[in-house]
C-alpha cells in the first residue's frame, strides 16, 4: 500500500487510474479532499442555498465513483471534472425546473470577461448591467447557463471545453455564440 504522501504527490490522472483499478476508498477520499471545494462552488452557483449545494456536491462524487472508469484521459481530469459537475447541476436544475436560481456562484466583478470572438461585432454584450445580467442568467436554459460559466467564469478554452463536452470545436463556438445571443436577448428584453 502507498503511503499518504505518495498518495499525495499522484498527478489526478495517476490517481484516478489508481481508483478504477482498485476501487480503493481511501485514494477516493485524496480526491474528493482535493475538488470538494471546487464541486461545492460550481454546485452552489445552481443551489438555492448552502445546503442544497452541499447535497449537490456529494450527488456529484458519488455518481463520480461509480462513473471514474469513463474518464478516459482526452483531457485534464479538472476540465472533465468540471463537465462532469456541470451535467449532473444542470440534469438536477432540469428536473426541478420549478426552482428558480436564487444564488449565483459568478463573480460578476469579472464579467468584462465575457468578451470573446463574438463581441467585437456585438457591443451590447459588453455594455450589460451587472445586476440586470445576474437576472438574465436566470432566465436562460441550464445548457446555455453552463457553456457560458466554462467559458468565462472558469476560463476554459475553446479546446477544453470541446474535450469536456465531446463536441467539436465549430459546436462549442456555435453554443457559446447563441448562449450569448439568447443572453442578449432575454437580458433586452428585461431592460425595462
Amino acid at each position: 500500500m502507498k503511503t499518504l504522501d505518495n498518495i499525495n504527490k499522484l498527478s489526478d490522472e495517476d490517481l484516478v487510474e489508481a481508483i478504477v483499478n482498485t476501487n480503493n476508498t481511501l485514494l477516493f477520499e485524496t480526491l474528493y479532499d482535493r475538488y470538494a471545494g471546487l464541486v461545492y462552488n460550481k454546485c452552489y452557483g445552481f443551489a438555492k442555498d448552502g445546503d442544497e449545494a452541499k447535497d449537490l456536491t456529494q450527488d456529484v462524487f458519488l455518481k463520480l465513483f461509480v462513473k471514474l472508469a469513463s474518464f478516459k484521459g482526452k483531457s485534464k481530469f479538472s476540465t472533465w471534472l468540471y463537465a462532469f459537475t456541470y451535467n449532473h447541476c444542470v440534469n438536477y436544475v432540469t428536473r426541478n425546473t420549478a426552482k428558480k436560481f436564487e444564488k449565483q456562484s459568478v463573480d460578476y466583478k469579472n464579467i468584462e470577461n465575457l468578451s470573446d470572438d463574438y463581441d467585437e461585432d456585438d457591443p451590447s454584450f459588453l455594455n450589460m448591467k451587472v445586476e440586470k445580467l445576474k437576472v438574465a442568467l436566470e432566465l436562460i436554459s441550464p445548457e446555455e447557463k453552463m457553456i457560458l460559466l466554462l467559458k468565462y467564469q472558469d476560463y476554459l478554452s475553446i479546446k477544453e471545453i470541446e474535450s469536456a463536452l465531446g463536441i467539436g470545436e465549430s459546436a462549442v463556438k456555435m453554443r457559446i455564440k447563441r448562449a450569448k445571443d439568447k443572453l442578449i436577448t432575454v437580458y433586452n428584453k428585461n431592460q425595462n
